[in-house]
């Protein structure tokens, strides 16, 4: 495909990327769990995968729809633009790394605010780790403010068309870190994110959650202590299950309990408010309880 096309639509970036991640599904089906050298916790379970493959397609098109909305703000802001960066090499590159920065911080976000975890927990509700796992994907995230985050490098004078390119190619990048497949990548580990690296992301265990948060570059979690190595057995999955492989019961649950949380006839604003921007761990508990956790603390 001709760059200058892409560039003009990089939201296409996906769709030509896909013959190469249903490829590596494929040999990681074939030689890792057919052949059983892989753990039951990397099997591909049909319903699963069928899940994760609608889950992909709604938040596709979830991501056309809302793009046209949010390229409109991004041009609009583009229009107060900092400086005149003309797309080179070097500046390319320069963009793809001050992208991993912003993408480190959307994804801490997403894990400790829980109006942005609720779309960001359909990744991680499965307790299996496979190439299909990276395609389990919330339709919520134009809702849940993931773009708001890329609106600083708009700011910045890059191009809103090269920015959602990159940003597309960090996330299409990522797709090759979910897998059981590959132990350690030696010396890369100290520099990328790897699959070692994403599967504590992807663990339950109380030392990997809330850890490594990177896109590409490792060094974030490294630079601002949210890093952990993986040495205990990944035990894949939420601490509350979903239980289910139905994509609307994946997509909405958790919605579904803060909106139950936020409209409790007991609660203040200020506890309203907490029920939507603290950390999702906050409200493991019943609403009830978590109201007497907060009167006991302001007593």
């Amino acid at each position: 495909m001709d760059m200058d096309l892409l560039i003009a639509h990089p939201e296409w970036l996906l769709l030509v990327l896909a013959p190469i991640f249903f490829g590596c599904i494929l040999l990681e089906w074939w030689f890792g769990v057919r052949a059983k050298r892989l753990p039951a916790s990397a099997q591909y379970r049909p319903a699963e995968v069928l899940c994760n493959f609608v889950l992909a397609g709604m938040h596709q098109v979830a991501d056309i729809i809302a793009g046209l909305l949010i390229a409109k703000i991004y041009l609009h802001f583009f229009g107060w633009r900092l400086f005149e960066i003309d797309m080179t090499l070097l500046t390319f590159g320069l963009l793809l790394i001050a992208q991993d920065f912003c993408y480190y911080w959307f994804h801490r976000a997403s894990h400790r605010i829980r109006w942005m975890w609720a779309a960001h927990v359909v990744h991680h509700s499965s307790e299996n780790m496979n190439f299909s796992t990276a395609f389990r994907q919330s339709l919520m995230y134009p809702l849940a403010g993931m773009w708001l985050f890329w609106l600083p490098l708009v700011v910045m004078g890059f191009d809103p068309n090269w920015v959602v390119f990159a940003v597309l190619l960090n996330l299409g990048l990522q797709f090759f870190v979910h897998t059981q497949a590959i132990k350690s990548l030696g010396p890369l580990e100290w520099i990328f994110n790897t699959p070692s690296h994403h599967r504590v992301h992807h663990g339950r265990n109380p030392q990997y959650i809330d850890k490594n948060y990177a896109g590409v570059l490792i060094i974030w979690d490294k630079m601002f202590g949210t890093f952990e190595p993986e040495n205990e057995t990944v035990q894949y999955g939420i601490t509350k299950p979903v239980n289910s492989f139905n994509p609307l019961v994946v997509t909405f649950s958790e919605w579904r309990d803060m909106w139950r949380d936020v409209t409790q006839m007991q609660l203040s604003i200020t506890q309203r408010l907490q029920v939507l921007f603290s950390p999702p761990s906050t409200h493991q508990q019943s609403p009830t309880k978590s109201k007497q956790k907060i009167e006991s603390k302001s007593s």
